[in-house]
């Protein structure tokens, strides 16, 4: 028996080509708390449907991403105080470890968090959210900012963020990362998975958990998160992305990226590809490049295949609010790489989770999945 354990550690993740050729016959890996780490901005979104003269007015557009300005701070006021709001507690990467987490059941806690937040109520209502999902929530409360809050401003099936990051702006990699008992849940992760809306943030503390997965073989996962990360933060993006095993993306974000990168292509296999080549650090695993583009096919570039992988199909009517998507899409996918799956079933549980977060409001999902 001994002589067959080389085998099986041949056939992990590491070699990609053959996972998705062929099921994993290996035995299921058995989960603990704290194997997948996530570092975000954690928010409160508050959810609201408008219409296209609001839009116009704040200068928004229909499906896109936006950091707060100063004439944006009324827009804030004016939804609490005109429209019906929802709450729910938000922030793409701390939603996707949500999802992960609930596409997991058991045990608990197998996601870890950890991100600012304001000493306050917003704060509070995030811890209860945190616990409720079931996530190891770690943090750092500080009282100079408040929590941050996202708008989700809904038209149809659209949705414009807009992001007053405040105190998740204020994370600080020596007052929290680098505390021992906080560095020792990073170290307790096989799977690491961070937005890039964190390359506004913190940096240094991306790259710390970045070379900690690089020096020890582990997943170390990105998100391109939105077209100004990849025109305005480049700079940032393309330290952390040596280390990257793992890119997500969508079409506007991959077109984006692939502008600023020079690779003189809009067609997104082509892109996939030459986000692929770009130079890596762990040799040990080549990257994985996905890219989703609504309801078309999502793109996948591993090993030395480009796979086209069809989303499943839903009525238009049954969509309800497209908020939360892309997170839900990461977080499913996160779900199945944290137990060493096939690249495939990280992808049919990628697209079964966002089905399931576009037919309900805001990134919300019921108690059970329906997946297996």
């Amino acid at each position: 028996m001994a002589s067959d354990e080389p085998k099986a550690k041949k056939a992990r993740l590491s070699d990609e080509k053959k996972k998705t050729e062929s099921p994993s016959k290996k035995t299921p890996v058995k989960l603990s708390p704290n194997t997948l780490f996530g570092m975000g901005n954690p928010l409160l979104d508050i959810l609201v449907v408008v219409d296209k003269d609001f839009l116009d007015k704040y200068s928004l557009k229909p499906n896109d991403q936006i950091l707060a300005e100063d004439k944006h701070k009324a827009l804030f006021e004016e939804i609490v105080k005109k429209f019906k709001v929802d709450y729910h507690a938000g922030g793409a990467t701390q939603n996707s470890i949500k999802i992960a987490q609930w596409m997991i059941q058991e045990p608990h806690n197998v996601g870890t968090f950890f991100g600012c937040i304001g000493k306050d109520k917003f704060g509070e209502i995030l811890k209860q959210k945190a616990k409720e999902a079931h996530i190891d929530a770690h943090y750092y409360e500080q009282d100079e900012e408040p929590t941050g809050t996202c708008a989700a401003c809904i038209t149809g099936t659209n949705r414009s963020l807009v992001a007053n990051l405040a105190a998740a702006n204020c994370y600080k990699k020596d007052k929290h990362l680098d505390l021992e008992e906080n560095w020792k849940l990073v170290e307790k992760a096989k799977v690491y998975y961070i937005a890039g809306f964190f390359l506004t943030v913190s940096l240094e503390s991306i790259l710390k958990v970045a070379k900690h997965a690089a020096e020890n073989n582990k997943l170390f996962c990105m998100n391109l998160s939105a077209p100004f990360i990849c025109q305005f933060f480049k700079d940032n993006l393309m330290q952390v992305l040596p280390y990257v095993d793992v890119l997500f993306g969508n079409e506007m974000e991959s077109a984006a990226f692939a502008k600023e990168q020079d690779f003189d292509t809009t067609d997104i296999k082509e892109i996939a590809k030459k986000a692929q080549a770009l130079p890596k650090v762990n040799k040990k695993r080549q990257r994985i490049v996905v890219l989703t583009q609504g309801k078309d096919d999502t793109v996948m570039a591993h090993g030395d295949k480009i796979d086209a992988f069809p989303v499943v199909k839903i009525d238009p009517k049954d969509i309800v609010d497209t908020n939360g998507a892309g997170d839900a899409f990461v977080g499913g996918f996160l779900s199945q790489l944290v137990r060493d799956k096939p690249l495939e079933q990280c992808m049919k549980a990628a697209h079964y989770a966002a089905n399931v977060i576009i037919q309900r409001g805001g990134c919300t999902f019921p108690e059970k999945p329906d997946f297996n």
